[in-house]
């Protein structure tokens, strides 16, 4: 089974602030929709609170140990009994979706990264560590303008990158 990340992240590894994220970008929305839809995605409890629901087509894992429940959502305390029952259940690609703590302490396991570059700089609380990519092949590249709507910028410039570990 092959452990995936996929993450949005600004000019200074900013991910997001009070459990919300800090842009909105449609086309990053659907990308991310198209890309998890069909697997396991994995992530800690806030990250779950933040979204509020198991999202579609999708088996939802969340780490906790707190005792968390939720209708619709598998729940470990420990990271290999969710390995073992997404490889279980004939995961091909498990993606890990956050938050910061999860892609930091789950980074050694991740052999793909869906990375949504930002062009953004401003406040954050939670931030990804910043990644030595000299381990690492970038697979795709694209690039996207921002989008100027009203006289405002509705959307961010921004890049979207598929990186693969070197073997």
């Amino acid at each position: 089974m092959k452990i995936s990340m996929i993450v949005a992240y600004g000019k200074n590894w900013e991910i997001g602030l009070n459990n919300e994220m800090l842009w909105h970008i449609s086309e990053d929305f659907k990308n991310f929709k198209a890309i998890t839809s069909g697997h396991h995605i994995l992530m800690g409890r806030k990250t779950f609170e933040s979204i509020g629901k198991p999202l579609p087509n999708r088996t939802s894992l969340v780490l906790s140990n707190s005792g968390f429940e939720h209708s619709g959502v598998h729940t470990f305390s420990d990271v290999q009994e969710a390995f073992n029952f997404a490889r279980k259940n004939a995961e091909e690609e498990l993606f890990i979706i956050g938050g910061a703590n999860i892609y930091e302490s789950l980074f050694p396991y991740v052999d793909k990264m869906y990375l949504s570059e930002i062009d953004f700089e401003g406040v954050a609380d939670a931030f990804l560590k910043p990644i030595d990519f000299s381990t690492w092949d970038l697979e795709e590249e694209r690039s996207y303008d921002e989008i100027i709507e009203h006289g405002k910028v509705k959307s961010p410039a921004w890049k979207f990158k598929v990186w693969v570990k070197k073997d």
